[in-house]
């Protein structure tokens, strides 16, 4: 019986759909049946061989289409297909088109190579050698062909295109009319190669030859006319066809279409004698993240230029700022009057064009010149209106590079402006099945899966590649494929599907503890161990009430930690962003460590860059501010307040792809927190860190020894615990590794004296070390 994700009633409707023209064909859905299939126990009912029969038809039928022959593996579909079910018209169909696919292969040349009565005996002898050999090659297919022909009687009946019948009848009696000429020129090369003497030969031979050889000539032409090559008539596609064609891009194709239609009515009206004091605006902005299709963009706009007559090429020049930019004066303006001239007549493509302007920089940069020397060309000279000028590059850098200079976004109008949104995921995983199938792969259901995974775990920030990422991911996943496939007993679907198990990053990798075991293994922290179960518990039920259409609560994953140095707040919230990453909420589950110097500059405008670019960093993870109270400063120009209120304003805008923790004392804590309402109303969660008992300090020394190959003696710990106060330290955690760092050197210098130091006294700490760290004051 099948499995519960495909009923035989849900493949009847598919198949149904699909003949009806209602849905297309998808391999992966196939394959994800066929899977099924496979695992399913018992023997297969005459209704599931009807079903596995039609899918490989289907499968074949796909990629014959798609590949314009027949491979092995279309035969070994058809053949499968066949044998579940004598009835299936597609796959017999398929057989007939092998059968073509096979004649078209055979080598019958339409022109032979002359032999003139001219030439001497060895030319004549060189050249009847070759028409032998033509003939020979020609009746070995022959034996294949009469093979072949017997197999494809059977498949004869289920054409429904009465022309393919026809076609077939015409090309098995062109085949029989070939072989009387060949057979006639085996016969006749081989005497006539035996009468030729200097100049002399049979011209009863050479008659024969030239006599089939025009009849083979003659059947050629015939068989042109009727099966004239795929190219032949074949109407080549338009640059609004093939932007159509792309996944996605819907507002784009929109605008594009709106576009082509203006500048064909304005190359009209042109056409008819109205003036148009403006002319036709060409230059254009193309603005979007990576991986979008900005410069296929431009590749296509350049063709749409082309077709509409409005440019004499559809060549795009591409250049960035490193082919623009020269290291002297003059040397910018050569430079780009270069590169304007290469473009002329087609689109001069200049790709993150903000880099030509750069904030701050040095007298000698000379990238404004640039711009001068391009805006010059776009309006007069001589290459004025030859060209366009296609400026691409990411969305908020574009947008402030055009506002620094006014004269250069006049010549860009409002509607040749064109944003292009972020694929979503159903689009990339189009996109991912397509890359797959360019290069001959097909993804299974399970691949899909995790090629999701994949996307979504990259989908962190601004800098996610779109398509170029998802094209990494499926390269990624053909080279683990390759990289860990045996070839011993390789099967036909190890070169064709891509699984699962492809896709997996860490596939290799050994398994790592769980942050939870991780945390639950650190020394003391009760109440914060608790605490924090409870906080990533509840995430985790809120996330399956939202997965199951269920009223989910806010999360609340902002969290205060306060305490005193060496309680363990950075470790914990290294395993906060962990065990979030596990449970699904954050996609990389980092930690970044931010303090006040990392994020306040000197002057008006760089702390809210600073903030913003650290955020960027821990965007998938946690950011974690220690010491965040020393954000609020007394004197009145410090700009620690223009880092809170960017950081409320980012918390706000990435939502659950960033998480905030801040750390530092109880009562500075609480009034950082009364500096910004927002602040607070985002931080509900505050977790408390005791200081460390005595005995927890004294198992932390124990542990840190057992981790790096030491040990104590009994009278080690028992000195130990009398030198401790009862109430820990002030240093927490931090004092208990600085004490075990200053035991494990002290027990070196004492070792260092030794004559011989036996083995097994390198790990051990003695109770004497432990006296002499007590002399020293602890």
């Amino acid at each position: 019986m099948l499995q519960d994700r495909w009923t035989n009633e849900q493949i009847e409707i598919w198949l149904e759909r699909m003949e009806q023209g209602k849905e297309a064909f998808h391999e992966g859905k196939a394959w994800e049946i066929l899977e099924q299939f496979d695992l399913a126990d018992g023997e297969e009912d005459e209704r599931t061989k009807q079903y596995r029969s039609k899918l490989l038809s289907l499968l074949a039928h796909t990629r014959y289409k798609r590949g314009k022959k027949v491979d092995h593996l279309v035969e070994r579909w058809v053949n499968e297909a066949l044998t579940l079910d004598q009835t299936n018209a597609l796959a017999h169909q398929l057989k007939v088109e092998s059968f073509f696919a096979f004649l078209q292969q055979v080598p019958i040349p339409s022109k032979f190579p002359p032999i003139r009565e001219t030439d001497h005996g060895a030319a004549k002898k060189k050249t009847a050698h070759e028409y032998h050999q033509i003939a020979n090659t020609f009746f070995r297919y022959v034996d294949q062909y009469k093979e072949q022909w017997q197999a494809v009687q059977t498949s004869l009946p289920y054409l429904e295109d009465s022309e393919r019948f026809s076609d077939v009848d015409r090309i098995v009696h062109f085949f029989d009319d070939l072989q009387k000429p060949f057979k006639a020129i085996q016969s006749a090369t081989s005497e006539y190669a035996d009468s030729v003497t200097s100049v002399y030969y049979s011209a009863t031979q050479f008659k024969q030859i030239i006599k089939a050889t025009k009849e083979i000539e003659q059947l050629m032409e015939e068989w042109m006319e009727h099966f004239p090559s795929e190219q032949e008539g074949y109407e080549q596609e338009t640059a609004l066809d093939e932007l159509h064609r792309l996944i996605g891009l819907n507002d784009v194709k929109v605008r594009v279409q709106q576009l082509y239609q203006f500048l064909h009515y304005q190359k009209e009206r042109l056409r008819q004698g109205f003036q148009s004091k403006d002319g036709i605006n060409l230059h254009m902005i193309l603005t979007g993240n990576p991986g979008t299709g900005k410069t296929h963009l431009a590749r296509l706009m350049a063709k749409i230029y082309y077709e509409l007559g409005l440019l004499e090429r559809d060549e795009v020049y591409e250049v960035d700022r490193t082919q623009l930019v020269g290291a002297y004066v003059g040397q910018s303006e050569e430079n780009t009057n270069r590169a304007i001239e290469r473009a002329s007549g087609g689109v001069l493509f200049i790709d993150e064009a903000y880099n030509l302007k750069r904030e701050g920089a040095a007298g000698n940069d000379y990238g404004q010149t640039v711009i001068d020397t391009l805006v010059s060309a776009m309006t007069s000279g001589k290459y004025a209106g030859t060209f366009a000028v296609i400026l691409a590059g990411y969305p908020e850098e574009m947008r402030t590079f055009l506002r620094s200079n006014p004269g250069l976004r006049s010549r860009f109008p409002e509607q040749n402006q064109i944003k292009i949104e972020n694929y979503t995921i159903n689009e990339l995983l189009q996109i991912a099945e397509k890359m797959a199938t360019d290069n001959d792969y097909i993804l299974t259901r399970g691949a899909k899966q995790e090629c999701r995974r994949r996307i979504e775990k990259a989908q962190v920030d601004q800098s996610f590649g779109n398509a170029r990422a998802v094209k990494n991911i499926i390269l990624d996943a053909i080279f683990q494929k390759g990289s860990n496939m045996s070839l011993e007993h390789p099967q036909t679907e190890d070169f064709v599907l891509l699984q699962a198990d492809d896709f997996k990053e860490d596939k290799n990798q050994p398994r790592e503890k769980s942050a939870k075991n991780e945390l639950n293994q650190l020394i003391g922290l009760k109440q914060v161990k608790k605490e924090m179960a409870q906080l990533t518990s509840f995430v985790q039920i809120q996330q399956k009430r939202r997965e199951n259409g269920l009223q989910a609560l806010p999360l609340q994953i902002h969290s205060v930690f306060t305490g005193n140095p060496g309680t363990g707040k950075t470790t914990v919230a290294k395993l906060y962003a962990k065990s979030l990453k596990e449970i699904g909420l954050l996609k990389r589950g980092h930690l970044v460590i931010g303090s006040r110097a990392d994020l306040v500059a000197g002057y008006v405008g760089q702390t809210a860059q600073k903030t913003k670019e650290i955020i960027k960093d821990a965007l998938g993870g946690v950011l974690f501010i220690d010491e965040a109270y020393s954000l609020l400063a007394d004197n009145q120009g410090d700009f620690g307040k223009e880092v809170i209120n960017t950081l409320v304003q980012e918390m706000t805008e990435h939502e659950e792809n960033l998480v905030v923790v801040l750390a530092g004392y109880g009562n500075e804590m609480q009034q950082l927190l009364d500096s910004n309402p927002g602040l607070r109303s985002r931080f509900k969660k505050h977790i408390y860190f005791a200081d460390y008992s005595k005995s927890e300090l004294i198992q932390m020394i124990e542990k840190r020894a057992d981790e790096t190959g030491y040990c104590l003696t009994n009278g080690a710990k028992e000195l130990l615990n009398e030198l401790l106060a009862d109430d820990g330290h002030p240093g927490n955690g931090r004092f208990a590794m600085d004490l075990f760092d200053r035991l494990v050197q002290i027990q070196s210098l004492r070792l260092i004296d030794f004559d011989q130091v036996n083995v097994d006294q390198l790990p051990v700490i003695e109770q004497e070390d432990v006296e002499i760290l007590r002399k020293e004051g602890v």
